[in-house]
């Protein structure tokens, strides 16, 4: 009898304690991991919820020690691709619909929460002395605070981990436990062994004059010509720079309007300034996106900032973004900067779109 209550009691050891990870293990594994790999390659996808709708990403991350980064992002609704870049030149945002780079002067990502990059998950856990660790049938869950300064309904995250403490997906949540952001890990090569070479900004100039020339190319039919604005002068139309429809915000503070609307001529097209009175006042411009012929590096003020649809500008007092063919600013000394946000996501919704024609 007591050899047989002895074997029940290490089977039942086995069952409940070999293998389950506590909360300081957890952590000191997944930090160890991440800490101890020089570079990583990172393929899944991110979806965005805004509303009732869902923005679906593509997304590679890529990261080499010594401050190297790479995100590539591309919507899966409309295909535009945008790609993050930080070396030791600066941080770039690369549009290559545009055939321009933003350059900012920023300190990204380390002044703020990013769930697809591995050394800010591992901060927001370390940061918070509150985190937790939930422990179900196949999966292990870090719940921890975020810290997104440009978002503050997003409040916290649940890092999911297989049994093995193998990074599966990322959640955040607002303040009502709504899943706002998801990234899904397809997989993560924590020995990637990139160089410096994987992060230069002339190799992302390459391989977007590379797409043009095939986008060239392949331009022969009419509807092709009338699309694409590169191809050749003598077998494409050149693209309108007029807008086709002014874009009106659906959200607008409390005891604030539209105080005036006007339509102006430049040399690149058609502008079109909206200015909002009263509590909060503020104007939004709108333009016809136009692609450099060469391309282009701008200087921007402020940090990156993850749109629905889109990756912008954001300052203390401005956005400035490119979605759908129209380049977007809108600036305002009176909305804070989460007012501000939320004005720049509520453009581009149908109802509040009024044709120039």
């Amino acid at each position: 009898m007591k050899k047989i209550f002895i074997l029940f009691g290490a089977i039942l050891f086995t069952i409940t304690g070999c293998g389950e990870y506590k909360l300081e293990d957890a952590i000191k594994d997944f930090s160890k991991s991440v800490e101890n790999s020089k570079s990583y390659k990172i393929n899944g996808t991110m979806e965005i919820s805004s509303g009732e709708e869902i923005f679906t990403y593509s997304l590679d991350t890529y990261y080499l020690k010594d401050d190297y980064y790479k995100v590539i992002l591309v919507n899966q609704t409309n295909n535009h691709e945008q790609i993050i870049l930080k070396n030791t030149d600066g941080l770039y945002v690369v549009t290559p619909s545009l055939n321009k780079s933003f350059k900012f002067d920023s300190v990204w990502p380390e002044n703020s929460s990013q769930a697809y990059i591995l050394q800010n998950l591992v901060n927001d856990i370390k940061n918070d002395t509150s985190v937790t660790l939930e422990s179900k049938d196949n999966e292990y869950i870090i719940k921890s605070k975020v810290n997104y300064p440009n978002n503050e309904e997003l409040s916290y995250q649940k890092i999911y981990f297989d049994k093995s403490m193998n990074l599966k997906k990322v959640e955040v949540y607002n303040t009502n436990d709504i899943v706002k952001i998801k990234v899904n890990f397809k997989t993560i090569d924590l020995k990637a062994k990139l160089s410096k070479d994987d992060f230069m900004l002339d190799d992302l100039i390459d391989e977007t004059k590379m797409d043009e020339n095939l986008s060239n190319e392949s331009c022969l039919d009419e509807t092709c010509k009338e699309e694409n604005s590169n191809c050749e002068e003598e077998k494409c139309e050149e693209t309108t720079s007029s807008l086709d429809s002014i874009i009106y915000p659906l959200y607008i503070p409390s005891e604030t309007h539209l105080s005036s609307q006007e339509t102006i001529e430049t040399e690149a097209g058609q502008r079109v300034i909206l200015t909002f009175g009263g509590d909060k006042n503020f104007v939004i411009v709108e333009e016809k996106a136009v692609a450099s012929n060469d391309f282009e590096v701008v200087p921007v003020f402020g940090d990156p900032l993850m749109l629905n649809e889109t990756v912008g500008a954001i300052s203390s007092n401005s956005i400035s973004w490119h979605v759908d063919n129209i380049s977007y600013y809108l600036v305002s000394s009176d909305l804070t900067t989460n007012e501000m946000v939320e004005v720049a996501k509520s453009l581009g919704n149908s109802t509040t779109v009024i044709s120039t024609k």
